[in-house]
């Protein structure tokens, strides 16, 4: 696992490259919406990741789960595992969504070790509906301020974002306050002015740590600066190394420029062939709710979608739920995700339709999203979950079991008996802002969310909205930015398969032609990175000795699969320069996790405790 693939051609192999495009004007400060605010978490422990898979690396050989382990004792026997089959190496995007609806597996106790795919949650996952508790919101605020302030990142004016995030604003009230002094900073932020550090200097400062034993053998790595686009330090810059979750900092930046910040997905009801039949249309918003226990904040709910369709039809009663997800064709599982991430807890079947990003028991979900760090149980068929559940709300509960799917008439029928006409719309309902799916996405490394949006990107570039579309419009997009398109090669859009490649080099690039103010809108992807120590997937790291640097300064994407870590973002160096920096480890050791991640944030934090001149 981890070579490169045949068909990979990296070029440049000598490291250097040119400033980005647009670098002439950069100002070296990164703007980030002032209401886009990441969400805090709980403090995780160092042996778990959201994003970690265990994939089978050999003839009778499997690495120990880098996620959870198990006790001696093994698992619950009521634990049960869903049979979905892995999709083989290979297959083409095929033209049917359909998965198969899994038996129930009981899962022996007496077997459990480190060779077995994960089938169940881990340890302490509660699976009783009782929410968990929240840091308080002043809190938050607290965290987020010194985060922001620490990672070195300009907060500009809200401007057009308070469109982006859908919120009209209240009427301002007359400020009869005395306004109180400036605080003292608390730490330093970037300065485009600061001395910039020397290629010399930062090979002083990472060179010696970039052999660690516990990062394996072999390390590609990009130090660039922010304002000026120029090279610092490359070694194997720009080799195609697997990305694992670092992936999304692509999807991010592609579907921000394919789709506007304030675009959102909507989900659709109409007017179905039969009378009273109401057909459920899925546009790809992985964020859809049932009702107000919905996973994700500020969802589209079907409840107030079911309110509409009650007032559209009047007189007539609804009698049937179709569910059409074919806007997205198929396969619903990637090429090259390991074995277990259907049933794992962390993935799930892509679907046009689904709510809750296809989990069983959102409010559970919740529950245990710090103590599980995400897992939960997934639906193998979320489009036909999603139609039970309106079929429910409309009062069908005897029809909820008799949901099919099929296609939305196109309209220009004739109404029957006073009922709506074939493809009439009955309602809609719409998601999040594209500015705040994102923020979801980064924070928390969501892997549905993340292929949800490379869909939205293949459709706005008129491709397929597949798995092979999506990776062939992120390509035409990135050519779009200037950003070099034959140094990424993509299967999926979470960093869920091995078989994706992308190099260093072109991940700093990426952040620093976000960041350099040419292109505003790709800005919105610092607001949602994890803060080192602080949130997201860097919530608990950064805690060891030679790593405390970084702490609050660090502002990073992280990566995880077994025998690969990986980390790529922003770092203040102690004279205040903004640099962006890629970390890409794709042979580490098996069992190595700890270690490994304490070796990249060692890295991480050399940045920035040196001025490196």
């Amino acid at each position: 696992m981890g070579r490169e693939d045949s068909h990979y051609r990296p070029q440049g192999v000598d490291g250097r490259k040119n400033p980005h495009p647009g670098s002439g004007n950069a100002t070296g400060r990164v703007p980030v919406p002032e209401a886009h605010v990441p969400r805090a978490q709980e403090p995780a422990p160092d042996d778990f990741d959201p994003e970690a898979t265990t994939p089978i690396v050999g003839p009778g050989e499997r690495p120990p789960p880098p996620a959870w382990r198990p006790s001696a004792a093994g698992r619950s026997p009521d634990l049960v595992a869903a049979s979905a089959a892995p999709v083989a190496a290979g297959v083409a995007d095929q033209p049917a969504p359909v998965a198969p609806e899994p038996a129930a597996v009981p899962v022996s106790p007496a077997t459990s070790g480190p060779g077995d795919p994960r089938v169940g949650p881990p340890p302490g996952y509660d699976p009783s509906p009782t929410r968990r508790r929240r840091r308080p919101l002043a809190v938050l605020a607290v965290v987020l301020l010194l985060a922001l302030v620490g990672a070195g990142l300009a907060v500009v004016r809200p401007g057009p974002v308070a469109g982006w995030l859908g919120d009209g604003g209240a009427t301002p009230r007359a400020n009869t306050e005395t306004a109180e002094p400036d605080p003292a900073p608390v730490l330093a932020g970037p300065d485009a002015n600061a001395p910039e550090p020397t290629a010399d200097g930062v090979e002083a400062a990472i060179g010696p740590l970039l052999g660690a034993t516990e990062l394996g053998s072999r390390v590609n790595v990009s130090v660039a600066d922010v304002t000026t686009g120029r090279s610092l330090y490359s070694r194997g810059g720009d080799d195609g190394t697997v990305p694992a979750s670092v992936t999304k900092l692509a999807t991010a930046v592609t579907v921000l420029e394919a789709r506007s910040p304030d675009h959102r997905i909507p989900t659709r009801a109409v007017a179905g062939a039969a009378p009273g039949e109401v057909v459920l249309v899925g546009g790809g918003d992985p964020t859809l709710a049932v009702d107000g226990d919905g996973f994700y904040p500020g969802a589209a709910r079907l409840d107030a979608l079911a309110e509409q369709v009650r007032k559209a039809l009047g007189n007539t009663a609804p009698t049937r739920v179709t569910v059409d997800s074919t806007l997205f064709p198929g396969p619903v599982y990637g090429p090259g995700w390991d074995s277990d991430i259907p049933t794992g807890g962390f993935g799930a079947a892509i679907s046009a339709l689904m709510t809750d990003g296809a989990r069983v028991n959102p409010v559970v979900a919740k529950k245990n999203f710090d103590a599980s760090h995400g897992w939960a149980e997934r639906s193998p068929q979320p489009d036909l979950a999603a139609g039970r559940a309106f079929a429910r709300l409309l009062g069908l509960p005897g029809a909820a079991g008799e949901v099919r799917r099929g296609t939305a008439p196109t309209g220009g029928g004739a109404s029957t008996g006073g009922a709506p006409a074939p493809g009439t719309e009955l309602g809609k309902v719409e998601s999040p802002p594209m500015i705040r799916l994102v923020d979801m996405m980064i924070t928390d490394s969501d892997n549905v969310i993340a292929e949800a949006l490379a869909r939205q990107v293949a459709l706005a570039r008129n491709r397929p909205a597949s798995f092979t579309g999506g990776a062939a419009a992120m390509d035409i997009v990135l050519g779009e930015l200037g950003l070099p398109a034959d140094e990424i090669t993509l299967s999926d859009a979470s960093g869920l398969s091995r078989r994706n490649r992308i190099s260093p080099s072109l991940l700093t690039d990426l952040i620093a032609l976000a960041g350099d103010g040419t292109h505003p809108e790709l800005g919105i992807i610092f607001g949602g990175l994890p803060v080192a120590g602080w949130s997201g997937t860097l919530d608990g790291r950064y805690r060891s000795d030679g790593t405390t640097a970084g702490a609050g300064v660090v502002r990073a994407k992280t990566g995880t699969l077994t025998g690969v870590h990986a980390i790529a973002g922003l770092v203040t160096t102690a004279d205040g320069r903004l640099l962006t920096f890629a970390v890409l480890a794709d042979r580490a050791p098996a069992g190595s996790l700890d270690d490994t991640r304490r070796a990249l944030d060692r890295v991480t934090s050399a940045l920035a405790r040196c001025g490196c001149r």
